[in-house]
């Protein structure tokens, strides 16, 4: 992955190390991670300015609500982020938000409970979005079949697509997201990018099922979205102060909620994407981009987060429980999973996708880049970065980025 780098070096201010993809140090050790993260958080400061402004986005929200019954949406999950921020979108903002779940099979009776007790306590309505399973097994599959590290990527594009429809249903202009950078990191596109383009075409490849519930959005569906029907996405924890061990503890106090034991294990099928599918068969370990990001911002220790590290990302019992289980649900065999495991690992930019397309016009000038999406891939931002180049451009694009999606 790391072509340029011979020996292993780890960064002096967080744990990126030469397994991350396009990692440079400068001679202090230093990665171009951290200065990419250092960069985000100056743009995006805490504190009185980052108040100030979230809640002239709470003010522009509850204006644009007016006469109707809801003012924004909100994703959930039954996880940390999302149950904290419905949590502060009701009783500290005021607003009265449609909390939305998709629902394709694979949530943890935790999760699904964790839901229930939130939305039933602050009294906001739940509207769940269930596809139909016989897709999301197909989905699924391709991606395995296709050798991708990331092969939960479409359902986080389902979500989105899901998130926005609803909102365009309802008439609201505002998706509420409770990711953030400080407490994540910016995972490299090499291991976590995909797209409807690329979905459709592994479908079609190594699949027979047409999608008639699965959701997803074309490239013209993102434009439409964000430019004609300007709906737009935000992240107020990129803004407001948020820690998740204390915003668990609250929640456990608060609402009888239950810890679903790491990041993104309250998902079955992305605990063992994260857990056993990346790190084993590819060598990819998410946890070095969310420490360090931790690490950086001052959340943990780097002694913590070297020690965390060593150990697997969950219970190994577990995780060999959820790859029969993962077979099993996936209606696969043993020796077809096998199979799969042991065939040539590949990346995005083995497959079809918009990529090249955005980076092209990317390219072509600030005016454009502003014009065609409101809120910049921070994909190609990232890429622009790492590489350093045309850095006066991209600083502008960002700071007129009211909604960093990281």
């Amino acid at each position: 992955m790391n072509k340029q780098l011979n020996e292993y070096k780890i960064c002096s201010r967080g744990i990126w190390d030469s397994t991350v993809p396009g990692i440079k140090f400068d001679e202090n050790g230093v990665s171009n991670y951290a200065k990419m993260l250092d960069k985000l958080i100056e743009l995006s400061p805490e504190g009185e300015v980052g108040n100030s402004y979230w809640e002239n986005i709470v003010d522009r929200m509850k204006e644009k609500g007016k006469g109707k019954k809801y003012d924004c949406i909100i994703g959930v999950s039954g996880g940390t982020d999302s149950s904290y921020l419905l949590h502060i979108a009701k009783k500290i903002y005021g607003l009265r938000p449609l909390a939305v779940n998709l629902d394709n099979g694979w949530s943890s009776e935790i999760a699904v409970q964790n839901i229930k007790k939130i939305t039933k306590s602050l009294e906001i309505d739940l509207e769940t979005y269930v596809i139909d399973y016989e897709e999301v097994k197909a989905v699924l599959r391709a991606y395995m079949k296709a050798g991708l590290p990331w092969i939960d990527g479409p359902t986080d594009n389902a979500i989105k697509s899901v998130l926005f429809n609803i909102a365009d249903r309802e008439g609201i202009k505002f998706v509420i997201n409770g990711s953030d950078f400080r407490s994540e990191g910016k995972q490299p596109s090499e291991w976590t990018y995909t797209d409807s383009k690329q979905m459709l075409y592994l479908l079609k490849k190594f699949e027979s099922v047409r999608l008639k519930s699965y959701p997803y959005q074309t490239l013209f569906d993102m434009v439409n979205s964000s430019l004609i029907k300007k709906i737009k996405d935000y992240r107020p924890f990129n803004h407001i102060e948020y820690e998740k061990e204390p915003a668990q503890k609250f929640l456990i106090k608060e609402y009888g909620w239950e810890y679903y034991g790491g990041h993104h294990h309250e998902n079955i099928f992305t605990r063992f994407a994260i857990g056993y599918w990346m790190p084993k068969k590819f060598g990819i370990d998410k946890r070095i981009i969310t420490l360090s990001a931790q690490v950086l911002t001052g959340q943990i220790s780097r002694d913590h987060a070297l020690e965390m590290i060593k150990h697997a990302a969950y219970d190994i019992d577990q995780m060999e429980k959820d790859r029969e289980y993962i077979i099993k649900k996936l209606d696969l065999t043993k020796e077809e999973f096998d199979f799969i495991w042991n065939k040539q690992n590949n990346f995005y930019w083995n497959y079809p996708s918009y990529m090249p397309l955005l980076e092209k016009y990317f390219k072509i000038s600030n005016s454009l880049l502003r014009y065609f999406f409101p809120t910049p891939p921070t994909i190609l931002v990232e890429k622009q970065i790492r590489k350093n180049l045309n850095l006066f451009l991209i600083l502008n694009i960002l700071s007129l980025n009211f909604s960093l999606c990281i």
